[in-house]
């Protein structure tokens, strides 16, 4: 860069990783701080702790207005780089996101805050037992198109391999992501119709649709022309095996409209922001600093090992998010359950200490009573 642009890197970024984004304004009128800061404007995001302080607080409005499905996320550095990165995707004209990483790795739930930064409705689809081919046509038609026929929204539809019992599923997400919609899916019957007064009814304010809504054929077009600006897929997709690599030869809108973000394993400062976060709830832990550390040597020399094991005997093993999650988990329900133990066996000691109090105090009492009737059972015997 210093010998073709004659710039070294540091003079022109003060703050690495190099992210900009419209969710978090730090631009301000005549670089004057002391005013109030552009809005919406896509910007280099120096300010690293407003741009945490604004993510935090957006996660806290989603569990607010979202109790059911509240999440508990640790926003470390290399989560908000993800959440930026979707956001700055969605928020692109014809942007579709490819997240590629394990299962745990925070792929969906990231999604979810980049989605509510953005101010877009996000899409997930149920597969219960007995779905097939039929069921997930139906579902592209009433939970996506159907309902960018009835208003004109920005979409966000969620998919993961997961979800992919059919591979016929991947041929309509390939169409979607190359045309914007799924060949013959509406353009017969009850469900064209229907799109048609939907869309009718959501442009009856735009005079230029007015001269032109007797043309089916042109209300169509303009429909799924609306739906390629509307809707973007996020899709999470698993690189172990070889499904991935296959899908993707025989796929390739999957790489070529789509911009893939790789979740890699958590660097050790993740590992540590996220343990201190879930171990700061346990009340009176002695040499917290202590016991994060061993957290995160445990997940590092397993990933070692892995690596190791791999080498060895030619076998995968792979250390994921949700493992070390329920590392810190298991640790706590067995802090809780042998605290749980040690608090009941103290009760029985000090159960025990005051019924030996009591009946010291009425053994006391029965001596002082013998010491009042002996004389004067003497007395008696002797008067007798």
């Amino acid at each position: 860069m210093k010998e073709t642009f004659r710039k070294n890197w540091k003079d022109i970024v003060s703050v690495e990783p190099l992210l900009f984004a419209s969710f978090t304004p730090t631009v301000y009128p005549d670089n004057d701080t002391t005013k109030k800061p552009i809005p919406d404007i896509y910007c280099e995001l120096t300010d690293r702790e407003k741009m945490r302080k604004v993510c935090e607080e957006s996660l806290g409005d989603f569990n607010v207005m979202n109790r059911q499905k509240k999440m508990d996320l640790v926003l470390f550095t290399d989560a908000i780089e993800h959440v930026v990165k979707i956001h700055r995707v969605i928020t692109t004209e014809f942007g579709h996101a490819l997240l590629v990483g394990v299962g745990g790795s925070g792929r969906k739930s990231l999604t979810e805050l980049a989605t509510f930064l953005a101010n877009f409705q996000i899409v997930h689809l149920e597969i219960p037992k007995g779905y097939n081919f039929e069921m997930w046509r139906d579902d592209l038609k009433t939970n996506l198109y159907k309902e960018l026929a009835m208003e004109i929204k920005n979409m966000i539809f969620f998919f993961s391999d997961t979800q992919l019992i059919d591979e016929a599923f991947l041929e309509d997400l390939n169409n979607i992501l190359n045309n914007g919609e799924v060949p013959n899916l509406l353009t017969e019957g009850e469900d064209y119709q229907t799109i048609i007064e939907f869309v009718k009814d959501a442009n009856k304010n735009d005079p230029v649709f007015k001269e032109k809504e007797g043309d089916q054929a042109w209300v169509y077009n303009k429909f799924i022309n609306q739906a390629k600006n509307s809707l973007h897929l996020v899709l999470a997709f698993s690189h172990i095996g070889e499904d991935f690599k296959r899908r993707l030869r025989m796929f390739p809108a999957l790489v070529n409209c789509c911009t893939i973000d790789w979740f890699l394993p958590w660097p050790r400062d993740a590992l540590k922001s996220v343990a201190e976060y879930f171990l700061a709830e346990v009340p009176d832990l002695p040499n917290l600093e202590g016991v994060v550390e061993i957290c995160v040597d445990m997940q590092e020399r397993v990933n070692q090992l892995s690596v190791r094991f791999k080498e060895e005997l030619s076998r995968y093993y792979y250390v994921t998010p949700t493992s070390y999650l329920i590392l810190i988990k298991t640790f706590k329900d067995k802090l809780n359950a042998k605290r749980d133990i040690i608090v009941g066996t103290i009760g029985k000691y000090e159960r025990g200490l005051k019924a030996l109090a009591k009946a010291t105090i009425t053994v006391n009492q029965l001596k002082a009573d013998l010491e009042v009737l002996i004389p004067q059972c003497k007395q008696k015997a002797e008067a007798a």
